[in-house]
């Protein structure tokens, strides 16, 4: 359950407005909860693995029955510390847990422990691009807290099942200030939180699992005008079903105050099937809650020397990873951004250049052949049969004119395929040496003029289209071994421009 803040009474000066849908400024703020990648609960030793069978993994501490006591889990206040880092966060040297108080099935406690008026990380930003324009998101806070258990309706005939593994799984709650303008903002603000929990290793991000759960608080209004009462869209565990179940609020909103009809605070679910969200219950607010702080809990008390380190254990974030790629090699902020999409790719980028690969090309191949064959095999990077050092030296016989281009797409096809592991013994297989013989290129392209008068006659009156024609049937003639460039110079040279 999330932590109602009220972010959208907040920051409603200064902020860029999105493109307008219909004369109306759309207006979202998100509630991501990741689930730490801790092997047990925040409060027990109870395990957190996936999958086990229902009620197998919940101890008396995570019912808390009488005479138990939670005890804090270290690894989940250390990963809630490099969250913080990493997103230029202030990390409270003591933070409060609170009782959240409500009641529903699957929370055996009938409260959830959680933070609300002092989380542990406050403030702090997630930048990423949208198509060319660069956006930032600001943050209101990261807090700890459990997860509750879930309830079962799918195998029971009029009755509904109780699995309480999830229950005291922890979590940390990033809720980010009303600062997302578009459904195409809000995907690519959740990819790029998605990568930095992955990427510090505090969370493995798997949404079809439950471990990185959104929630979007969707409002819309007219430009200048207040802002719009909002409707929280939950558990969005899809980035695809993310944009469709956005899309459909903001139309059924803007249809809904269009017709005349106030729009109520609620708590929706989208609908993959329909493609529509549906109001699940009304939207409590935190009074609602009853916070008090936890009795069996003591405030949670970070030192300095905690943090720092923590810090001396971060590995280089994507963002200041991608910077080095623009400032060390050249590669435009998109390239650099496509590489450093997870540490796999980044790592596989780095061992290409240390082989000898041109950066620039090696990003082309990366974002171009092998990620269109990644994504046809949903293979991952790491198991890619290109290996980085064979990139790097196809690249290479690519740079001293050992082969063409068309001819490395061949060499890297047989690589993938497995056909063998050395590019010179493929090339030399295959025959796609390309001739670099000037005397034997020039006999062709001699050969090829004097077949071709009609072509030789509309280049030298100015169609480009006819000097192509002639480097095709010089590319033709030798099997497509010639060097295009020495094909292209020598045909110049023969019709003298």
């Amino acid at each position: 359950m999330s932590t109602e803040t009220n972010t959208f009474a907040a920051a409603q000066e200064g902020r860029p407005t999105g493109p307008l849908v219909q004369g109306y400024e759309v207006v979202i703020g998100f509630e991501t909860h990741a689930q730490l990648s801790t092997e047990s609960k925040i409060f027990s030793r109870a395990p957190t693995a996936f999958g086990a069978e229902p009620n197998t993994q919940a101890c008396a501490v995570d019912l808390a029955l009488p005479g138990t006591l939670p005890v804090m889990n270290r690894g989940a206040v250390e990963r809630a510390i490099r969250l913080g880092l990493a997103l230029g966060s202030t990390i409270a040297p003591r933070s409060i847990f609170a009782r959240k108080n409500y009641f529903y099935p699957d929370l055996p406690k009938g409260y959830q422990i959680s933070q609300y008026e002092i989380p542990v990380v406050q403030g702090g930003s997630v930048s990423f691009w949208l198509g060319e324009e660069r956006k930032t998101v600001r943050l209101v806070r990261a807090h700890l807290e459990e997860d509750a258990g879930k309830s079962l309706h799918e195998d029971f005939v009029g009755q509904s099942g109780i699995d309480l593994n999830r229950a005291g799984t922890p979590l940390l709650e990033i809720v980010t200030e009303p600062d997302i303008r578009s459904s195409a903002e809000a995907v690519a603000y959740a990819r790029e939180l998605h990568k930095i929990v992955t990427w510090i290793g505090i969370c493995d991000g798997n949404m079809q699992e439950g471990s990185f759960r959104c929630d979007a608080n969707v409002s819309v209004r007219r430009p200048g005008q207040p802002l719009g009462t909002r409707r929280e869209i939950k558990n969005l565990n899809s980035f695809r079903f993310m944009q469709q179940a956005i899309d459909f609020e903001i139309r059924w909103q803007i249809e809904q105050i269009e017709d005349g009809h106030a729009i109520q605070q609620a708590t929706v679910l989208f609908d993959p099937d329909t493609g529509e969200t549906r109001a699940m219950r009304t939207k409590e607010d935190a009074a609602d809650y009853r916070y008090f702080p936890d009795p069996d809990l003591p405030p949670l008390v970070i030192g300095r020397d905690w943090v720092d380190a923590v810090k001396a254990q971060m590995p280089e974030l994507p963002r200041a990873m991608a910077e080095r790629y623009v400032r060390d090699f050249g590669l435009t902020d998109y390239d650099a951004t496509q590489l450093t999409q997870s540490p796999a790719h980044a790592a596989y980028f780095d061992a290409a250049v240390a082989a000898g690969a041109t950066p620039k090309l090696a990003s082309n191949w990366l974002s171009g052949e092998i990620a269109k064959r990644l994504n046809t095999q949903e293979t991952a990077i790491d198991a890619a049969p290109v290996k980085p050092a064979q990139l790097a030296q196809l690249i290479g016989r690519i740079g001293d004119g050992t082969i063409s281009n068309n001819a490395a797409r061949q060499v890297f096809d047989a690589l993938w395929s497995g056909e063998g592991e050395s590019v010179d013994a493929l090339i030399e297989a295959k025959g796609l040496k390309q001739m670099n013989d000037t005397g034997a290129l020039e006999k062709i392209v001699d050969d090829v003029l004097a077949k071709n008068e009609k072509n030789i006659a509309e280049y030298r009156a100015g169609k480009e289209k006819a000097f192509n024609a002639l480097v095709g049937q010089v590319m033709k003639e030798s099997k497509g071994k010639a060097n295009p460039a020495q094909v292209n110079a020598l045909l110049k040279a023969r019709l003298g421009g």
